[in-house]
């Protein structure tokens, strides 16, 4: 499972698209016991730099489809959501989630980067792109890298 289902998870039981910061860090630290207050923040952080939550004051709304996440009764995220991918990892991810094979993206991504002589993020996103796969705010995040 996703960080996408983890910041889902309050928004669906609530069946909303905004919440509250304080209703979200209570939902996932004290009423699902996923994570400790500190790391609910962290959360926040993470997913809106992930461009998943837009953070406003006091207020968060999901910037995807509510109804595109199933959060199943027995899901429990793994602390390793709490970190920040680089852009490789964002755009591998989109890459796998349109049903391209992780290895096969890799190697493929190896290549454009080692024929164009180009870092790892830019050939990924190339890759992404000449696969009409959308990665806009993760080639933004790569120039800016650049």
């Amino acid at each position: 499972m996703s960080l996408r289902t983890a910041v889902a998870a309050p928004f669906v039981g609530e069946g909303t698209d905004t919440l509250a910061r304080s209703d979200f860090v209570v939902d996932l630290s004290l009423d699902r016991d996923w994570f400790s207050p500190e790391q609910a923040k962290r959360l926040i952080d993470v997913a809106a730099s992930e461009g998943l939550l837009a953070v406003e004051g006091d207020t968060l709304s999901l910037q995807f489809d509510l109804s595109s996440v199933t959060v199943p009764p027995d899901y429990v995220p793994d602390e390793s959501i709490l970190r920040e991918r680089s852009t490789f990892e964002r755009v591998l991810d989109a890459v796998v989630a349109e049903g391209i094979d992780k290895q096969e993206a890799v190697a493929s991504i190896n290549g454009l980067q080692s024929e164009l002589a180009i870092s790892l993020e830019t050939a990924a996103v190339l890759y992404a792109r000449r696969r009409g796969i959308d990665v806009g705010t993760a080639a933004r995040r790569a120039i800016e890298e650049l």
